[in-house]
C-alpha cells in the first residue's frame, strides 16, 4: 500500500506519523526503556454522532466487535491475547471509540492481528445481536442503580437538552431493544471508514514495524466520505430535583459552561478547576468536607468537548445539608470572581497540574491514548515543555476572568437526586 513517508512529530518524544494511502493515520511513540507495547485503533466518532433513534448504537457496536469475526469466535478473541498475559479492551465515549491492547513487545504482531481483525471483520451475527441486547440492558440497569452515574446522566440530559451530547452513551432500554442488524451494520459502514480511523502505539517498538502491521490489515479498507459534522449544542441552566426514596444520600451536580477542549485559554480553566475542587488541598475539599463536614466526597471536574464544555461540582450529602452545601459552593464561586487567587495557592495548583501531567504519561497505555487525543483534537503533538510553559503562563487575573465569565447565575445548572423529602431549590437560590 502506498503511504506518506513517516514524519517526525516531536523533537522531545520519539513520535512519528505515517498516513496510509486510504487515509488511515498511524502514529507511534518509541519508548526503548520498557518491555511492553500498547496499541489502539481509534474511531473518531462516539455517541454524539447518533440520532435519537440510534442512541446507544456506537456502544452496542463496541460490544459486537468482540462477538466474533469471519475467522475468530468470541472465545478465540478472548483467549488470543489473554494467553499471552496481555489485555484487550475497548470503550465508547461521546466523541470517540477505542479498541486497545497491551502486550509484551514480542507479542505485538499477534495482538495487532487480533485487534485489527475484530475492528475490520465483525460478523454481526443475528443470534449474537439478540444475546448482546440482554447484556447491554443489564449494563443499563446496573448503571441506573448507581446514584453517581444517574445524577450525571440526569444533569447531562438537562444541560445539553435536545442534543446528542445529553443522551446516554449506553442508549436507553427502548433504543437498544429497537436496534436491528441493518441499523447496526449501516452505522458501522458509515463511521468505520479510513478517514475516521487512527492507529496509535507506544512502547518498545519501531515505527516501521507498526506501519507494516497496520498496512497489511487496513489496505483493503476503501476510501469513503467523512460522517457529517455534529451540530454545536446550546447549554441550558435548568434546575432538576429528582426523588429516589431508596437512597441514603442526596447526590448533586452543579455546573456551568466552560471552554471547548482546544480553546486557547483552556489552561486557565484547568488551573481554576484545580483551585476549586481538583484535589485534597482544593477549596471545596477543605471548606466543605474538612471545615464543615458536609460531605465525604466533593470535587469539581472539567468535561470539554470539540465545540463546547462543562465544569461541574459534584457532591453527596444529607437532605438536611443540601442547601448549606449549595450555598457553600456558590460562596466559593463568589470568592473566585471577586478576589485573585493568592500566589501560594496558585503555585500549588500549577504544581499539582504539572505533577499530574507527568505522572499520567508514565505508562505505555497513557502515552498511546495521549497520541490519539492530541491528533484528534489538535492535529499536532505538544512537548512536555510546551505544556508546562502553558500552565506556568496562567496568572491569577486569568483565573479570575474565567470565574467571572462562567460563574454567572443565569448559566448555573443544578441536578439533585435522592430521598428529597419535600426539598425545594429554585433558580432564585443560585445567586453568586
Amino acid at each position: 500500500m502506498l503511504k506518506v513517508p513517516a514524519i517526525p512529530s516531536s523533537p522531545e518524544r520519539d513520535i512519528r506519523t505515517t498516513t496510509l494511502s486510504n487515509g488511515v493515520k498511524v502514529i507511534t511513540e518509541t519508548m526503548p526503556h520498557v518491555r511492553s507495547v500498547s496499541a489502539g485503533v481509534w474511531v473518531g466518532s462516539g455517541s454524539r454522532r447518533e440520532t435519537q433513534e440510534q442512541n446507544g448504537v456506537s456502544h452496542f457496536i463496541e460490544h459486537m466487535l468482540f462477538k466474533g469475526t469471519e475467522t475468530r469466535s468470541a472465545e478465540d478473541i478472548a483467549r488470543s491475547v489473554d494467553s499471552l498475559g496481555g489485555n484487550l479492551d475497548a470503550f465508547t465515549a461521546k466523541e470517540m471509540t477505542c479498541f486497545n491492547t497491551k502486550v509484551l513487545d514480542e507479542h505485538l504482531p499477534v495482538a495487532m492481528d487480533v485487534l485489527c481483525d475484530l475492528v475490520l471483520n465483525p460478523r454481526f451475527d443475528q443470534d449474537d445481536i439478540d444475546k448482546e441486547k440482554g447484556v447491554v440492558l443489564e449494563e443499563i440497569k446496573m448503571d441506573a442503580d448507581s446514584p453517581d452515574y444517574l445524577v450525571h446522566e440526569v444533569f447531562s440530559s438537562n444541560f445539553w437538552k435536545d442534543h446528542s451530547l445529553g443522551r446516554p452513551i449506553l442508549g436507553t432500554r427502548e433504543t437498544v431493544k429497537a436496534l436491528t442488524r441493518d441499523v447496526i451494520h449501516d452505522y458501522y459502514r458509515t463511521v468505520y471508514t479510513p478517514d475516521n480511523l487512527l492507529v496509535t502505539a507506544a512502547g518498545n517498538l519501531t515505527h516501521e514495524h507498526l506501519v507494516s502491521l497496520a498496512s497489511e490489515r487496513f489496505e483493503r479498507l476503501k476510501l469513503a466520505g467523512s460522517p457529517p459534522a455534529p451540530s454545536a449544542p446550546a447549554t441550558h441552566a435548568r434546575v432538576a430535583l429528582r426523588s429516589k426514596k431508596e437512597l441514603e444520600q442526596v447526590h448533586l451536580c452543579l455546573g456551568v459552561p466552560c471552554y471547548p477542549i482546544a480553546h486557547e485559554d483552556r489552561f486557565h480553566c484547568y488551573v481554576l478547576n484545580t483551585v476549586l475542587g481538583g484535589g485534597m488541598s482544593s477549596r471545596l475539599f477543605q471548606n466543605i468536607r474538612e471545615k464543615q463536614g458536609l460531605a465525604y466526597s466533593v470535587y469539581s471536574d472539567l468535561n470539554p468537548y470539540t465545540d463546547t464544555g462543562c465544569m461541574m461540582v459534584c457532591a453527596g450529602t444529607s437532605v438536611e445539608s443540601v442547601r448549606k452545601l449549595v450555598d457553600s459552593v456558590l460562596k466559593e464561586f463568589i470568592e473566585l470572581k471577586q478576589n485573585p487567587v493568592p500566589d501560594e495557592e496558585l503555585r500549588r495548583a500549577k504544581d499539582h497540574l504539572k505533577g499530574s501531567l507527568m505522572l499520567s504519561l508514565e505508562s505505555t497505555s497513557s502515552r498511546m491514548s495521549n497520541l490519539a487525543r492530541q491528533e484528534m483534537h489538535f492535529k499536532r503533538f505538544f512537548s512536555l515543555d510546551e505544556l508546562v510553559e502553558s500552565i506556568e503562563k496562567v496568572t491569577a487575573a486569568d483565573v479570575q476572568h474565567v470565574a467571572q465569565t462562567f460563574f454567572e447565575p443565569k448559566q448555573i445548572a443544578l441536578t439533585v437526586l435522592g430521598n428529597l423529602d419535600g426539598l425545594k431549590i429554585g433558580r432564585e437560590d443560585l445567586v453568586c
